[in-house]
């Protein structure tokens, strides 16, 4: 599965105007996310900014687990960690902390199809 290539980042609908929130990419074989709020702090190098790469061909399921805590997660996809402070979506050696409303903004944006792979 390809998601074709985009070279545009782009957030739930349910972001509104926030300047945080989790952030997609198509980009061809894979799906890549990031924090937004990363950017907002001009002493940070954009091109050292933490990505998550996920593969187009197991994205459906990420966002399966991203929706429902019940779901266990898949090996080789990202860790997603629930708690008091946020959420925690891990793999590979990157992390990214969103927000509860960062978090359901995302989630919901899911629920109604905008993260769907073209």
């Amino acid at each position: 599965m390809s998601t074709g290539t985009t070279s545009t980042w782009f957030k739930s609908s349910f972001s509104k105007e926030a300047a945080n929130c989790v952030e997609v990419r198509f980009s061809g074989d894979a799906v890549l996310i990031r924090d937004s709020k990363y950017l907002r702090d001009p002493g940070n190098d954009p091109a050292r900014q933490p990505v998550i790469e996920i593969s187009a061909m197991r994205w459906g399921a990420f966002l399966a687990y991203a929706v429902d805590p019940g779901v266990a997660p898949e090996p080789g996809l990202p860790v997603i960690v629930r708690g008091a402070r946020g959420v925690v979506v891990s793999l590979g050696g990157v992390s990214l902390h969103f927000t509860d409303a960062e978090w359901i903004a995302f989630t919901s944006g899911i629920a109604v199809g905008e993260f769907a792979a073209a």
